[in-house]
């Protein structure tokens, strides 16, 4: 685990988004200490102009924009640490992206153990057979 889903405002750019599945990467390992082997992460690109914040697209603001929704295991990780996540994140993503607009959201999901697996194994299988 986890799975990551990132939302990127603006045309594809490979290249940003190598360099953002690096270093969200590795901000999952330093910080929720999750493992590389396990980590997942997908984009999902929108225009600018179907971006909106308080009723202006960031087409119209100049700016961009990102969503991050992570998927972990509940109770792995502290309030304290997913915090850091947070701030971390919308750093890294500020010196990724141009013009970052502050409405730019990072979303842990804590997911149930029983819920919420991989490989057609639940964390809570995992758990108990390990």
């Amino acid at each position: 685990m986890p799975h990551i889903a990132i939302q990127l405002s603006g045309p594809r750019h490979a290249e940003r988004q190598q360099q953002i599945s690096q270093a969200i990467a590795q901000l999952t390992q330093d910080i929720l200490g999750k493992r590389p082997e396990v980590i997942a992460i997908a984009f999902t690109q929108v225009a600018a102009q179907d971006w909106w914040i308080a009723g202006q697209t960031l087409e119209e603001l100049g700016q961009s924009a990102f969503q991050l929704d992570i998927s972990i295991t509940d109770e792995t990780n502290t309030k304290a640490e997913k915090a850091r996540y947070l701030q971390a994140v919308y750093d890294t993503m500020a010196g990724l992206m141009p013009q970052l607009h502050p409405v730019s959201y990072v979303h842990v999901i804590d997911a149930r153990a029983a819920a919420y697996g991989y490989g057609g194994k639940t964390q809570e299988y995992r758990y108990h057979h390990s």
